[in-house]
């Protein structure tokens, strides 16, 4: 923690930014920190402490490490600091809980004002922190150096989101897997990879058009976020093949408050996250009776889907191996009829 006698007297001098946390995996780039103008600490106390004496520019919080202490950690160090942006640094299923943090119209008392998905480069850390007073922007530059930031962050989101359905895409959820996987290995976690596709979807593209066919994708997007949970995972992968990720967060799980030995035995079982064959099959049922006026007067009760389950560890334990069981599963259910989720050959119950 850099907390020496030369940074103590710098309450007046601006521009300085502070890093909250174990940055090892959220930077993937550390020499930032042997800057002058960037300070870094573990705890969220000395975080307070720092910034009750120096004026920073920006904070950024390392989400992992601070547990269910981080909205009342953050709300102490927004007192502290009432005009210091503060941005949270996340890991991929640390994300909607990061949004629920993050201030907006209908959430104006929240603490925190960004996010950002980890790792990332040391150089967006310290992107916006200006060089000496003599070197001072012109309102013209501040300008373009925005225009140019938002066309960055809007380049981001394309990068991992669908721009169709706005669901996150095939880069995004294979990275999201491999994540909560990692963690699944050690906490114990159930995770579940769905695939799913819609019953012959060529067919619409070809009697409706396209653009209807794009409605229809939207229109699944929707009712499968309704569907879900908030911290599950839904991703467009293709054309009309999306994918979730269902998975149980510790603190939701009864099985969290069992010996360690016996969550062992229960995740190497058949055991699948809470709620998984009750929301599939809630989609499923909710897609083929959608009154879906695009495809005409009969339109209701028209669409369909066809899925696979496959759950981590009994039927794969890396991104590939769940990807293919759960591909496999979902060409069986599309053989026997379609409109139904199989579970790696068997079907969903």
């Amino acid at each position: 923690m850099q907390t020496t006698n030369q940074y103590d007297g710098l309450k007046n001098k601006a521009d300085m930014i502070l890093i909250v946390g174990n940055i090892d995996k959220a930077v993937i780039n550390t020499r930032c920190v042997n800057d002058l103008r960037v300070n870094q600490c573990e705890s969220m106390l000395d975080a307070i402490s720092l910034a009750s004496r120096r004026n920073y520019t920006k904070i950024f919080i390392v989400m992992s490490g601070f547990g269910k202490k981080l909205d009342s950690a953050l709300s102490s160090l927004r007192q502290t600091c009432k005009d210091t942006k503060i941005v949270l640094l996340v890991e991929m299923y640390e994300e909607p809980l990061a949004m629920r943090l993050i201030r907006s119209p209908r959430n104006p008392q929240a603490s925190a004002d960004d996010y950002i998905i980890c790792p990332v480069e040391n150089s967006i850390l310290c992107n916006g922190l200006p060089g000496e007073p003599e070197h001072a922007q012109s309102p013209g530059s501040a300008l373009r150096d925005e225009k140019l930031a938002a066309k960055i962050r809007h380049l981001e989101r394309l990068a991992t989101q669908d721009d169709l359905t706005n669901l996150k895409n095939r880069r995004y959820v294979r990275e999201f897997l491999k994540q909560i996987l990692d963690r699944a290995k050690k906490e114990y976690l159930c995770v579940t990879l769905l695939i799913f596709d819609i019953d012959n979807f060529k067919h619409y593209n070809d009697s409706f058009g396209h653009a209807v066919g794009d409605n229809v994708l939207r229109q699944a997007s929707v009712m499968m976020q309704r569907s879900c949970r908030q911290h599950d995972v839904i991703a467009r992968i293709g054309g009309d093949e999306f994918a979730v990720v269902f998975w149980d967060k510790p603190q939701d799980d009864e099985q969290s408050k069992l010996p360690e030995e016996e969550r062992r035995q229960i995740n190497s079982s058949t055991q699948h996250p809470s709620e998984v064959f009750f929301i599939t099959e809630r989609f499923r049922n909710e897609i083929s009776t959608a009154n879906l006026s695009s495809l005409g007067a009969e339109g209701k009760g028209e669409l369909t889907i066809s899925g696979g389950l496959a759950s981590f560890p009994r039927d794969g334990r890396t991104v590939e191996e769940l990807f293919e069981q759960a591909d496999k599963a979902m060409l069986k259910a599309k053989r026997s009829g379609k409109n139904q989720i199989y579970l790696v050959g068997n079907p969903g119950e």
